[in-house]
């Protein structure tokens, strides 16, 4: 069985990964680690191997490799380039760009967006795990501004709050603490990040609804669509932006502010520009960094392997390997 957490750099992962055989035989291996293939058709077990290398079901009979049932499935690319991909992307703070990844193993800018894309399909966030204890919430607007355009190109009217050439999205951050190896007690917080159509009552409350546990301490700017929350079984504290007031005691949102520095540097850094259609997928990604950033390069990678073949995690699994590691 391979163990993928001792791939700590890009020389330790190509000095192993030589051929695609050695990268299907990791993914069998850990795909079905007890040795019983399992059809993805049918559901049926025991299935028999093929002079090829393929697999056969016996019970519906029909024929299939390793790769189908994985973002892998149906590719001409070599193998050992989408294990570069996965390790890139989860070792780079801010990501890494599609013309830079294109560089890095030799193929063109086209399809390195397009297996960026698929990677990201692993890091959708689940609605199953609700946030608790102290949870800061916060929205954001994605856009350009429209000082640095022409003036003959500029949008009326975009100041402030303004969707017309801007995005909003919504965040929230739950502030907690684990034991880590020395047994220090130290803080760590997670965050739920989503593009929403406005940033009114009736769009954000039920979002807070959905993943803040009742009876949670919320805490939020002076925002009036935050109004209510206390009548919602929360505990609601409020930070009086307006007043120039950033912090009260252990009332302030500046945890969640700093993941939407980290996520616009990302984005002005890295990829420079990003869709409104696609601008989730991206969210998602600097979401799935900021929560797994206690663990190390090669475990994040074991992960992200692990979901590429059908692996996945529940978040609360993830969040206890966190704190045990």
């Amino acid at each position: 069985m391979i163990d993928f957490k001792k791939f700590n750099s890009v020389i330790s992962l190509t000095s192993y990964f030589t051929s695609d055989e050695k990268c299907k035989q990791a993914i069998i291996q850990s795909r079905w680690s007890d040795g019983d293939v399992v059809c993805p058709y049918c559901g049926g077990h025991h299935c028999v191997v093929r002079k090829d290398g393929k697999f056969r079901c016996k019970t519906c009979r029909r024929n299939f490799s390793c790769l189908v049932g994985t973002i892998f499935e149906n590719t001409k690319l070599p193998l050992i380039k989408w294990f570069l991909a996965m390790y890139f992307i989860s070792s780079h703070k801010k990501g890494i760009s599609s013309y830079q990844l294109a560089m890095n193993i030799e193929m063109t800018q086209n399809t390195a967006w397009y297996m960026l894309q698929k990677v990201r399909l692993l890091y959708p966030q689940s609605d199953a795990e609700v946030f608790d204890g102290t949870v800061e919430c916060d929205e954001v607007y994605i856009g350009g501004k429209e000082k640095w355009k022409h003036k003959s190109m500029r949008t009326p009217k975009t100041q402030g709050r303004s969707t017309k050439t801007k995005t909003p999205v919504f965040g929230m951050m739950e502030c907690s603490t684990f034991e880590n190896e020395k047994g220090e007690i130290e803080n760590i917080t997670y965050v739920h990040a989503f593009v929403v159509e406005n940033t009114n009552r009736a769009t954000l409350q039920p979002i807070i609804q959905q993943f803040v546990a009742d009876g949670s301490r919320v805490i939020t700017d002076e925002l009036s669509a935050y109004n209510g929350l206390a009548e919602l079984g929360y505990t609601h504290a409020v930070v009086a932006h307006g007043a120039e007031e950033y912090a009260n005691g252990d009332i302030f949102t500046n945890s969640i502010e700093g993941f939407w520095s980290h996520f616009r540097r990302m984005i002005v850094g890295c990829y420079h520009d990003v869709s409104d259609e696609h601008l989730q997928q991206y969210i998602d990604e600097a979401v799935y960094r900021w929560n797994t950033r206690k663990m190390s390069e090669s475990a994040r990678f074991a992960h992200m392997f692990d979901k590429s073949i059908g692996l996945v995690m529940k978040w609360s699994e993830i969040r206890v390997g966190l704190m045990a590691a």
